[in-house]
């Protein structure tokens, strides 16, 4: 099927990972204000059926080691095709898109990121007609009710913005088609199994107040793309039982999570980042992470370039959060899922949030409580916990309400000698699992051997 490609296409590729010191260069990512992938459902005449487009350099012209702008449109056609399948064969593109041999791709939507490797890049794929045939390929095979299809590359820094600015328009379209049913008011869920080549224990669930954590699969999508493929990756889960409404908790969510991840998570909790908090993949648009030292959460998402208020990276965040594990405090979450009236409800919802970057902040402002809107602290009010702290005092946050003052305690020193600890050539080795520790200084200081005195044995 694939003789015409100059590397191999198959799943065993999927979940392959490409480091930045073996790729030729990469796509979007977050370098890359526009990137994007859009998926529209066209009338057969307008679609040239087998058209790959390329609007920019190709492969083999883009700069080595660099990141560059990047999107991808997929026309189609088809007469059991409906404009509501459009973000699930859209999101499709990721897992196609992994099959390709030394091309890696991460998340979705206006999120993408993408690597070729140097190893494939000299094999010979060297052209974007290359991809556009192994997608097309993948794309009829695996979802037949696509009778015609062309795609479309961008690399062209100026061709691409008005294309990402309509593929923006676009999303924003669906994603509020898709708000004002609750979670209440429907007996099915949905799963999604997408990203489980890169976090096996990891599986979505998707509720009508519940984005998927991409953002970019909402209930409607979910129930399209059940009905069309009813042996893919999107599945329904049969909600059962509600054991808590305030946590979120369904006996049907619970079985089918201990089904998927093979034993892994047997409890749900939908809306809370505690006790048994949703999963997290790695795709997810943003991270909400718990702030111990102001009993509040932060929002940090994909395209914050700085330090959040605690000092951490979203990257070094997301290494924590992702993965398929539940996490307390690290909380992978989609754009859409904030504007939930469920959102971390068993947390406090919007008021136990403290800090969110000013971009999402202005995005949700239609979403965030007028009460509390002005209390949470953005980059330009606080980029440390000390500034927190005064910023929340000043604004009366209503996480203020729960602090209390500690007395100071003598500080207490606690000593480890080696003979306590595994050792390994060259050191040691300090192994902490679901560990949670708080300190303002750790000190770690060899021990030298006592010297014998006269006497003594040597």
């Amino acid at each position: 099927m694939f003789e015409d490609i100059p590397v191999d296409v198959g799943l065993v590729h999927e979940g392959e990972r490409i480091r930045k010191s073996d790729m030729q260069f990469e796509l979007g990512g977050p370098k890359v204000a526009e990137k994007f992938e859009l998926v529209r459902l066209k009338p057969a005449e307008e679609i040239e059926s087998g058209a790959i487009h390329i609007i920019g350099p190709d492969i083999d012209e883009l700069e080595e080691g660099k990141s560059h702008p990047f999107g991808i449109v997929i026309e189609i056609a088809g007469p059991e095709l409906e404009e509501n399948l459009e973000g699930v064969i859209e999101r499709r593109i990721h897992e196609y898109s992994n099959y390709i041999e030394g091309f890696m791709h991460l998340n979705q939507r206006y999120d993408i990121w993408i690597r070729l490797s140097r190893k494939s890049f000299k094999k010979g794929l060297t052209s974007f007609r290359f991809i556009g045939m192994a997608m097309q390929e993948l794309f009829r095979n695996e979802l037949p009710i696509i009778q015609e299809i062309q795609i479309t590359f961008i690399t062209d820094p100026e061709e691409i913005k008005p294309l990402h600015a309509e593929a923006m328009a676009v999303y924003e379209a669906r994603d509020a088609r898709a708000r004002g049913l609750s979670d209440e008011d429907v007996d099915v869920f949905y799963g999604c199994a997408l990203c489980q080549s890169f976090a096996p224990t990891h599986v979505c669930v998707v509720t009508p107040q519940r984005y998927a954590n991409c953002g970019a699969i909402s209930w409607f999508d979910g129930r399209a793309a059940a009905r069309i493929d009813p042996k893919g990756p999107i599945f329904p889960i049969e909600k059962g039982e509600c054991v808590d409404p305030n946590t979120g908790e369904y006996t049907g969510v619970n079985e089918s999570a201990k089904k998927r991840s093979m034993g892994e998570v047997d409890r749900i909790y939908l809306y809370s980042g505690f006790g048994y908090p949703h999963t997290s993949c790695g795709c997810f648009e943003a991270i909400a992470f718990y702030i111990p030292e102001v009993e509040g959460y932060g929002i940090v998402h994909r395209g914050f370039r700085d330090l959040a208020v605690n000092g951490l990276p979203f990257s070094t965040m997301a290494d924590s959060t992702a993965g398929g594990r539940q996490i307390d405090g690290f909380h992978g979450i989609s754009i859409e899922y904030m504007r939930s009236r469920k959102f971390l409800q068993a947390d406090g919802g919007y008021e136990a949030v403290v800090w969110i970057p000013e971009e999402i902040k202005e995005r949700l402002k239609d979403y965030i409580p007028e009460s509390v809107f002005g209390a949470i602290a953005t980059e330009k009010d606080a980029t440390t916990i000390d500034e927190l702290k005064a910023f929340l005092m000043q604004q009366n946050h209503p996480v203020v309400t729960q602090w209390t003052e500690v007395a100071e305690e003598p500080e207490e020193t606690a000593v480890i000698t080696a003979g306590e600890l595994p050792i390994t050539t060259g050191g040691f080795r300090i192994l902490l699992k679901n560990a949670r520790i708080y300190a303002d200084k750790v000190i770690i200081q060899p021990i030298q051997p006592k010297k014998p005195g006269r006497g003594e044995k040597q």
